[in-house]
């Protein structure tokens, strides 16, 4: 392996460590609120791709399906919850949120989708559709749960990965997609070559986690959910909603992760499936950092992709393995200092 080979692995390892970092960012931000292992992450990753292909297209994209189901399924979670108290508030915002927003999204979609907007208003469309599921899943399938033990809440995420993947292959179809690169620049820097498409995920990369690190630090919201992951009951003792919080670290990830997979789809072929290898990698990050640290976890994600990257040179067949296998001697390593719990009889 000679210089320019080396550069050339270290530039895709951080190309993709950087999707990677987003994911892992998103899932330590939700397990750390609401002790939910999310594992279908990775399809807001496709969704969000395929969204975005279907609607450079002309087309509707399948998505806006998924938005009514989840928007309806999370209205009826909502109206029942909230059956004891009901008030023409909550009616009128519950149906404004869940019923009302979703068609005016599907409508805005059916609108200007086929007359082939300008590219940042078809990013726009695609976020508009697919990010608010993360607010319905959250409201349809995890809050009747959050008093749920951990082991519950990761079936019910496994489930919930295996239910959107079906969906997936019946809205979008089995065919993969391609979405229009954010620049055709090319950087030349002596051996190294870096695509504009590249750039522009370290780019946007970089502006999404300062964003979040200010976010967390520096706003109020921010602080609530930093509260509500360091203790629960004692944030709700001092007025923040577990609710509200909870809905928040889902919608965000699910902003994150739509996003992530608009950045890479220019890249690589996105398929219905395709999310959950990439979302498995980030989760493999959130591991090494305990799913409590975001620092350590972005780190993380930054080895899984270099190494990644030299796997698929040296030995492309079991470069899935080798990235796997990090998290052994990680999760050996934290077994020696944890506490042994026995079962209730």
């Amino acid at each position: 392996m000679d210089l320019s080979i080396f550069l050339i692995l270290f530039q895709d390892g951080i190309v993709n460590a950087a999707i990677y970092a987003l994911l892992a960012l998103a899932m330590v931000l939700v397990f750390t609120v609401t002790r939910v292992i999310f594992v279908p992450i990775g399809e807001f990753v496709s969704f969000g791709a395929l969204s975005l292909a279907a609607i450079e297209l002309g087309r509707m994209p399948g998505t806006v399906w998924l938005l009514l189901l989840f928007g309806v399924a999370s209205g009826i979670v909502t109206l029942w919850s909230e059956r004891r108290a009901l008030t023409p508030r909550i009616w009128i915002a519950t149906l404004a949120e869940t019923v009302v927003l979703p068609v005016a999204i599907a409508g805005l979609v059916a609108v200007l989708a086929p007359g082939k907007p300008a590219q940042i208003v078809q990013i726009l469309l695609a976020l508009a559709v697919t990010a608010p599921l993360g607010l319905y899943i959250y409201g349809a399938v995890y809050r009747p749960l959050a008093e749920a033990s951990v082991l519950v809440l990761l079936i019910v995420s496994v489930a919930l990965h295996i239910a959107l993947v079906g969906l997936g292959l019946i809205f979008f179809g089995a065919e993969g997609s391609r979405t229009t690169p954010l620049s055709r620049a090319s950087f030349t820097l002596g051996d190294l070559s870096l695509s504009g498409q590249a750039a522009s995920v370290l780019v946007v990369t970089a502006i999404l986690i300062a964003a979040l690190y200010l976010f967390f630090g520096r706003t109020l919201i921010g602080k609530a959910l930093q509260a509500t992951a360091v203790n629960r009951v004692g944030a709700r003792l001092v007025g923040i909603s577990p609710l509200f919080s909870g809905r928040f670290a889902f919608g965000l990830a699910a902003l994150i992760g739509t996003l992530g997979g608009i950045l890479i789809s220019p890249l690589t072929t996105i398929y219905y499936d395709t999310g959950f290898i990439i979302g498995l990698k980030g989760f493999v990050a959130a591991i090494i950092g305990g799913l409590v640290s975001y620092p350590v976890a972005a780190g993380a994600a930054l080895l899984v992709g270099v190494i990644e990257s030299f796997a698929s040179f040296h030995a492309s067949e079991l470069k899935e393995v080798i990235v796997f296998m990090i998290i052994v001697p990680i999760l050996l390593v934290r077994s020696q200092g944890a506490l042994v719990l026995e079962d209730e009889e």
